[in-house]
């Protein structure tokens, strides 16, 4: 659990374990073919995907925009994409109208497209990548540069990355200069491919390690948690504070890129993939609350704690039980082995020792 990661080597362990959640994985869809046009901007993709901004992709195949989609989704992982996504998307979709309104803010989703309509279409879009076909194999691409969205009028836009967006972190010139000299030498696509996906992992660990070590202190001691207590309360996420862990615990301890990392993380804290991210590891902190608190009623002496106890007071110790071993198997609460036929046999025990009457109501009562 993040909870309890007590050093580096356990957070990467939690990250890339944790990549399963993802929808797709880095290992499927980090093709370095279908965006080798655009290599030297691979930072601007990696933030614009970690931010959950508003993207479309315009290229010239349906294939190619949805391999180009579903790379950038996979992009960030383990970190899980929160926002929407269309790999192909096209006029006759649902959603189109929604999509394309300049009455409101465009939504937080990458949408891959090839109808060059949608140039006109989408140019209230913050960021709009248009690529061309791609080059035979060996064939050095010509990269795309990046432009002001105002040029993007005509139907016969040139490839580019229509945008106003600055990076927050500078580009790695050298994974660059190794990709492309690949492509020179006519390097094999799943090598490329996998010197890609190792570097956007551990971009992708190298952020969002701090989170998860501060994230981690906000757990509750275990010696805090008592059987005669409700739970203690996890600390709530203070962004202040976290910021002010990053100068001895930041990224910088396992990436060499320089920028502007703390502007990164306050507009990350503005995204659906930090409310997503701190959702999910929020309630996994709070069911590891509930494991270590049933576990200590398991173990504590609660027959014997009824021995000077009135009877409304052992019906409601009854009671309360019985909905924790309810919540645990609803939720599937991982518990050491035996714990919950512990618990439930101990609660038969204690019911049996009150009068019939009571148990009677007990039985009725019975969820």
């Amino acid at each position: 659990m993040a909870q309890y990661c007590r050093d580096h080597k356990q957070a990467v362990f939690l990250l890339t374990s944790a990549s399963s959640t993802s929808t797709y994985h880095a290992a499927d869809h980090s093709r370095v073919g279908s965006i080798q046009s655009a290599l030297i901007h691979l930072q601007f993709f990696w933030e614009l995907t970690l931010l959950g901004e508003p993207v479309v992709v315009m290229a010239p195949s349906p294939t190619m925009s949805s391999e180009i989609v579903l790379a950038l989704v996979s992009s960030i992982a383990p970190l899980k994409y929160c926002s929407d996504y269309r790999p192909y998307f096209t006029i006759h979709d649902s959603e189109f109208r929604e999509y394309t309104t300049r009455t409101q803010a465009p939504p937080n989703v990458i949408l891959g497209v090839t109808n060059p309509f949608f140039i006109k279409t989408f140019q209230s879009w913050p960021h709009i990548v248009r690529l061309g076909e791609p080059r035979m194999a060996g064939d050095l691409p010509k990269q795309v540069k990046v432009k002001k969205l105002a040029k993007l009028k005509t139907l016969d836009t040139k490839p580019g990355i229509y945008t106003a967006y600055k990076t927050f972190l500078q580009k790695d010139k050298i994974l660059i200069k190794r990709l492309l000299k690949g492509i020179q030498r006519k390097r094999p696509s799943e090598v490329q491919s996998a010197i890609l996906r190792r570097h956007l992992l551990e971009l992708t660990q190298s952020f969002i390690i701090p989170l998860e070590r501060y994230m981690a202190s906000l757990m509750p001691l275990q010696r805090s948690v008592t059987p005669w207590k409700t739970p203690p309360q996890i600390r709530p996420f203070s962004q202040e504070e976290f910021m002010a862990t990053l100068e001895h615990a930041g990224p910088h301890l396992t990436s060499m890129l320089k920028g502007d990392w703390m502007g990164l993380y306050r507009r990350f804290f503005r995204s659906p993939n930090f409310d997503g991210w701190y959702r999910l590891r929020r309630r996994e902190m709070t069911q590891k609350l509930e494991c270590l608190h049933l576990e200590a009623v398991c173990d504590a002496d609660l027959v014997g704690w009824t021995k000077d106890k009135s009877e409304v007071e052992v019906v409601d110790l009854v009671l309360k039980l019985r909905e924790k071993l309810t919540k645990a198997h609803m939720q599937q609460l991982s518990v050491k082995e035996g714990a919950l036929d512990q618990l439930e046999g101990c609660v038969q025990t204690i019911a049996a020792s009150l009068p019939e009457d009571l148990q009677i109501v007990l039985h009725r009562h019975r969820p």
